[in-house]
């Protein structure tokens, strides 16, 4: 039997396993391409599946537990038997046997501790297979609903994985054998059975003392811990901001002072484990010493052997290792449970994603109806019952003050965030009810904060896909005018983009985002302040771009602040605090009525009977000339 046999046996099955699952499995990867794309979300039914599916290798290295510690009897045994027969009898043949079974049985000891590891491993690894797409998943979509930037889960998750692969689980699995330890010590004597029990009895309580006075403190720690490492990603993803400005001691104060209370509790949970830790070593060791004195006297009576009483000393000194090893190892096991409480809330409020029916390739006609948001937490809506409706291959400008919810409008029209109420319909259809991976396909969004992936320059045009051909990149890239400029790079399309976006300065990631915006074929794009950080050349290219679009009719709102965009609009809408101002087309919004100054006429023409007023859920834009001409010169972008 070799060392990788038992833990190939257990892989294999593991595998055999998966593939009946084949669907779930493939949805935790982390790289997805064709059809796995598709297969995304994880309820709390989902994550009882994936979990029940390590029974098999929970009760593999339960088995194993039991051999190890059966195994472990060895060392008592054959000192026994050297005490009482080797040594009366003085038989060389008894040793020599004696001796090659202990060390045999050692050696079975030594692999299946090893396989029991080996297996521990996997089920760690395997574990973070399955749920990390998934916690990745749920932890963007929270940042996107409000929820935070933060990845803490992923580090949880991670934590989780390295306690299964640490040395405190062992010792857990071995718990469980420590009243089969009692029972052997009892049966070399009542009273030394009676002993090792009272031993066990003490630390249990020790063990429940450990628990009660760390488990407060611990809890606090973590809690500060994360608000500490929270405001210090915060000041590194601002450092400019806090060189130049000269934050930098205020900074660290502020993470200095979070940090402080975290290791303050920390420090009183680790003293007070500290004790504990050292009351059950001292009980251990006291009872080892009884067990061997009380053992001396029974030997002196002649109840027991000298042999009998040193193997009883060991054995108890074993029932009560366990024990001992859960107490110190109770701040890990404390700080494994925390995470893995985080990781279940994360995966329980995320939105399952499941697999929908593929509409037909939609022509980009977009309907509001009734379109209301209100930030998480707060009562005031950004939106307030909105409805209009922009047709197929228009050009629409999103103008409006600060604050007005511009860009907010432009978030929920691509389906970054939900609304809280209404609808938004992509040819018809709910954008929800669009299979969120084949309404990507049909969308492209430049935020108003350019953000690229690490990565290659063409990774990111092709939006990280790997399924992407470089004739779809190069002419995303020649569609949005930026093909020139990644050929200027000195490695071109493979030109490595560090985090922060370096090396690229604002404009280029700006023109490298506009191409990953129009990759593939888009029927709505929204594009957030796009020429923010051009130069002339750049919106040069920004007008290309949007003509080569519009002769594509592909449907394009842009949030603007700048009154040059409106040449190369059909449509302009106008927001104020939530709601529409004005909508209509440009010329229409923007032609002002040639007041006349000639003198009156005596006798007027019969006027024209009034227009009755439109029968559209929006203004008439003609009627709010004025208010429009000063949206247009003081627009601003939220």
């Amino acid at each position: 039997m070799s060392f990788q046999q038992p833990a190939r046996e257990f892989e294999k099955a593991m595998t055999n396993e998966s593939s009946k699952n084949q669907p779930q499995a493939a949805a935790s990867q982390a790289q997805l391409s064709g059809e796995t794309r598709r297969r995304f979300g994880l309820t709390g039914k989902d994550l009882r599946k994936r979990l029940a599916r390590w029974k098999r290798g929970i009760a593999f290295v339960a088995l194993f537990s039991v051999i190890i510690n059966l195994l472990m009897l060895t060392v008592p045994i054959y000192l026994m038997q050297l005490s009482d027969r080797v040594l009366v009898s003085r038989s060389l043949d008894t040793l020599i046997m004696l001796t090659a079974g202990a060390v045999g049985a050692i050696l079975l000891l030594a692999l299946f501790d090893m396989v029991r590891r080996y297996i521990l491993t996997r089920i760690g690894m395997r574990l973070e297979t399955e749920l990390g797409g998934p916690l990745l998943a749920a932890s963007i979509d929270q940042s996107a609903n409000g929820g935070g930037s933060d990845v803490q889960a992923l580090r949880d998750l991670g934590q989780v994985r390295g306690f299964i692969s640490g040395p405190v689980v062992p010792m857990l699995f071995d718990l469980p054998v420590a009243p089969l330890y009692i029972l052997m010590v009892y049966l070399i004597h009542p009273d030394l059975g009676w002993i090792a029990l009272a031993g066990s009895l003490i630390l249990l309580i020790f063990a429940l003392t450990n628990q009660s006075v760390t488990s407060a403190p611990m809890a606090q720690a973590g809690g500060h811990s994360m608000t500490a490492l929270g405001r210090a990603q915060a000041h590194t993803r601002n450092a400019d901001t806090v060189r130049a400005m000269g934050m930098l001691p205020d900074c660290v104060r502020a993470w200095g002072e979070e940090n402080r209370d975290a290791l303050g509790h920390q420090r009183i949970a680790n003293d007070r484990n500290a004790v504990v830790s050292g009351l059950s070593k001292l009980c251990r060791l006291i009872l080892q010493i009884t067990i061997l004195g009380w053992g001396a006297f029974l030997t002196l009576g002649n109840e027991i052997t000298a042999g009998m009483a040193i193997a009883a000393s060991i054995i108890g000194s074993r029932a009560l290792a366990p024990i001992e090893g859960a107490i110190e190892g109770w701040r890990s096991l404390v700080s494994a449970l925390q995470s893995y409480a985080r990781v279940k809330q994360v995966l329980s409020q995320a939105t399952a994603r499941s697999e929908r029916i593929e509409l037909p390739v939609p022509m980009g006609d977009v309907g509001v109806e009734q379109l209301a948001y209100a930030a998480p937490q707060t009562r005031d809506p950004i939106i307030k019952g909105i409805s209009f409706d922009i047709p197929k291959g228009n050009l629409v400008a999103l103008i409006g003050p600060t604050g007005a919810g511009k860009s907010t409008l432009g978030r929920m029209l691509v389906g970054a965030i939900n609304p809280s109420s209404g609808t938004i319909r992509l040819d018809g259809a709910d954008l929800r009810n669009w299979d969120a991976l084949q309404r990507g396909d049909y969308i492209g969004y430049l935020p108003q904060g350019v953000e690229l992936f690490p990565g290659t320059i063409a990774q990111n045009i092709a939006r990280l896909r790997n399924d992407s051909s470089d004739e779809q990149i190069v002419q995303a890239a020649k569609f949005a005018g930026a093909h020139d400029l990644i050929l200027r790079q000195k490695h071109g399309y493979e030109t490595m983009i560090q985090l922060g976006g370096m090396p690229l300065s604002g404009g280029e990631r700006q023109r490298v985002a506009l191409a990953r915006a129009f990759y593939g074929s888009p029927k709505l794009v929204v594009l957030d302040e796009p020429d923010a950080n051009l130069d002339r050349d750049g919106e040069t290219a920004l007008a290309r771009c949007l003509l080569s679009a519009k002769s594509a009719g592909i449907t394009v709102i842009i949030v603007t602040q700048r009154p040059a965009m409106l040449r190369y609009v059909d449509r302009i809408l106008a927001l104020t605090d939530g709601k529409i101002e004005a909508y209509g087309p440009r010329d229409k919004l923007l032609h002002r009525p040639v007041e006349n100054k000639s003198p009156p006429q005596a006798a007027p023409a019969a006027q024209p009977a009034p227009q009755p007023a439109p029968a559209s859920p929006y203004q008439d834009p003609s009627a709010v000339p004025d208010k429009l001409a000063g949206a247009v010169a003081n627009s601003d972008n939220k």
